[in-house]
């Protein structure tokens, strides 16, 4: 099958935000288009939160054309990046819908946005040799940190960039069991007791399952309650 990501390649010194640049550019760029950038000076993540982007580090977003809307997309950008950390040795896991951790603390994060019947933006954020500020030391850490050495940037890209061809192959050819499976199997919060917070509301339970909707279902003292992503904030308790 011919490669979709990685098409067209656009890279720039620094931009507000990969996502946005992205999102300006969809209507008039092939399917599979990535941007990537040495700096973010306004990178986010979900609910609008402010994502560290400084040069080291790996900030990318791609251009898809998909034929429906699937929150599960996300997921795609998930395994690919927990793919590419195998590649180099670095075990991880996907604490859902889409950060992905490795030794206890957050490595990467993945964002989707699009227009409906147009196109989708899946972002990735990856701290690949960039330094950690030290405010977010017990929580983030980087590839450089965990091996103890400089990794090419250059090698991590065409990793990531090839692990995500393969799994979006796999989205467009509705093979979504293969990836809620792999994605239950890369998790790292099934079996654990989470809080689920969002605008409204706060759930306590214990992470049983991912549906094949790609919903976390959580076994409460009321019962079992499905969590769609894109609306809540998870915690470990």
């Amino acid at each position: 099958m011919e490669r979709i990501i990685g098409r067209k390649l656009i890279t720039l010194d620094e931009v507000d935000s990969t996502n946005e640049y992205a999102k300006r550019i969809a209507q008039n760029v092939p399917e599979g288009t990535v941007v990537v950038a040495k700096r973010q000076t306004a990178g986010r993540g979900r609910r609008g939160r402010n994502w560290t982007s400084p040069e080291g580090g790996l900030w990318l977003s791609v251009v898809l054309k998909p034929p429906r809307v699937d929150p599960r997309l996300v997921f795609v950008g998930a395994l690919a990046v927990v793919d590419t950390l195998a590649d180099f040795g670095i075990e991880s896991g996907i604490k859902w819908p889409n950060d992905v951790w490795a030794g206890g603390r957050k490595i990467s994060g993945i964002l989707t946005e699009g227009k409906a019947g147009e196109y989708s933006i899946l972002g990735i954020g990856l701290n690949v040799n960039n330094a950690i500020p030290e405010e977010l030391r017990k929580m983030a850490t980087s590839m450089r940190e965990i091996l103890g050495r400089e990794v090419s940037l250059s090698e991590v890209f065409h990793t990531l960039v090839g692990n995500l061809d393969h799994w979006y192959g796999l989205f467009l050819n509705g093979r979504d069991g293969e990836i809620v499976s792999a994605l239950k199997e890369r998790s790292i919060i099934l079996g654990k007791e989470v809080r689920i917070i969002d605008d409204k509301a706060e759930l306590v339970g214990r992470a049983v399952d991912i549906d094949v909707d790609g919903a976390l279902v959580l076994e409460t003292p009321g019962g079992r309650v499905r969590v769609l992503h894109g609306d809540v904030s998870l915690r470990f308790l």
